[in-house]
């Protein structure tokens, strides 16, 4: 029985980048599908009672902190705490994901790219030229996929999603939906993976 992983995420979502590399190791390892699905986090957010950074209380502020702290060192990734251009508009980079998932292109490498840009070298996520250079790097047509990023039906793709987020009872991003079963957060990867190889 072939195995499918719904993937709902951000690409300035600190959380999905630092569980992205562990998420596709782990994916990989079960030959499971990711099925890629840029959402719009404010939308989910306004409907499941969470809250943009910037809204929080002080106490969930600094607590954020300290754990992002505590992953960066856990797991010794490179991670800027506080990046230069964050929050950012996420909106033109989950259209280009879409575009290049369109044109037949896998997304994982692409994606990692634009959430490096922004939680390692300090790049904004929603400028033209940040993504085009993420594009690039990872050896697709950067041109090309902004401009395909623009088409009517590539922003349908991103409602739908966000729509189907929010039906499926997501509440915030990274979450992976296998077999109906939602694990929220990359500190669930370890639970994702055991019910991976329980089938």
């Amino acid at each position: 029985m072939s195995k499918e992983i719904d993937y709902y995420y951000s690409h300035v979502s600190p959380w999905t980048y630092i569980g992205t590399q562990r998420f596709y190791a782990v994916a990989g390892a079960a030959g499971a599908t990711i099925n890629f699905k840029p959402a719009n986090l404010g939308e989910i957010f306004a409907v499941s009672g969470g809250l943009p950074l910037g809204k929080r209380s002080p106490q969930r502020v600094a607590y954020r902190m300290m754990e992002l702290k505590r992953w960066k060192a856990h797991l010794d990734i490179e991670l800027t705490l506080e990046p230069k251009h964050f929050p950012t508009n996420d909106q033109p980079a989950a259209l280009m994901a879409i575009a290049a998932m369109e044109a037949g292109h896998d997304v994982g490498p692409l994606s990692y790219a634009i959430m490096r840009k922004c939680w390692v070298e300090e790049a904004d996520a929603a400028d033209t030229a940040t993504l085009e250079s993420a594009a690039d790097a990872v050896g697709l047509d950067g041109a090309a996929l902004l401009a395909a990023s623009e088409a009517p039906e590539i922003a349908e793709i991103y409602a739908a999603n966000t729509a189907e987020a929010i039906e499926r009872n997501i509440i915030g991003a990274p979450s992976y939906v296998y077999k109906d079963e939602i694990f929220w957060g990359q500190d669930r990867i370890d639970l994702l993976d055991r019910a991976l190889h329980l089938d």
